[in-house]
C-alpha cells in the first residue's frame, strides 16, 4: 500500500490509495471547521479539540483536529472519541485518541460509512488507571452544518 501527504483545509489529511486489485480508499478531507471542544474543567484544568469535519454526505465521515492537555497533573492527559450515527441506522465509536501534551497532537477518526450525526467526547483520563472524566460532548448534526461556507 503507498501513502501521500495531501494538504486540505490547512491540516495533513492521509490518504491511502491503491490495493490488490487497484481500487482507491480514501478519507474525506476536512471542510467545515467545528471549533473547540473542551472537557470540564476540574481543579487542575481540562482537555480541549479543535475540530474539523468532513462533507456529511462523504462515504467516510472524518472528524479531525488537534488534542491539546491543559491539566496541570502530570497523571492526567487529554482524550477524543467520536459516536458516529450511521445514515443507514445503528451507532459506532470511533477508536479514542489520547495526548498528555501541552502542545497538542493531531487526530482522525474515521466512520465506517455515511452519518448523519455525530457525537464528539473530549475528556480528561488518568495515565494510571485509565479512568475517563470531566467529559463534554458536542453533537453534531448534519443539518447543523447545511449550508455553511467551506
Amino acid at each position: 500500500m503507498r501513502k501521500r501527504t495531501v494538504i486540505g483545509a490547512g491540516l495533513f489529511a492521509l490518504v491511502l490509495a491503491g490495493g490488490p486489485a487497484g481500487t482507491a480508499s480514501a478519507a474525506a478531507a476536512p471542510v467545515h471547521h467545528w471549533g473547540p471542544v473542551q472537557s470540564a474543567a476540574g481543579h487542575g484544568g481540562y482537555a480541549k479539540a479543535d475540530v474539523w469535519l468532513s462533507d456529511f454526505d462523504s462515504e467516510r465521515f472524518t472528524v479531525s483536529g488537534t488534542l491539546r492537555d491543559r491539566d496541570r497533573h502530570s497523571g492526567h492527559c487529554g482524550y477524543v472519541r467520536a459516536r458516529f450515527h450511521y445514515a443507514g441506522g445503528g451507532t459506532g465509536w470511533s477508536q479514542v485518541r489520547y495526548t498528555c501534551s501541552s502542545k497538542g497532537a493531531a487526530f482522525t477518526l474515521s466512520s465506517d460509512g455515511e452519518v448523519d450525526r455525530v457525537d464528539v467526547r473530549v475528556c480528561l483520563v488518568s495515565h494510571r488507571t485509565n479512568a475517563i472524566f470531566k467529559c463534554h460532548t458536542d453533537v453534531i448534526k448534519a443539518s447543523t452544518v447545511a449550508g455553511w461556507p467551506q
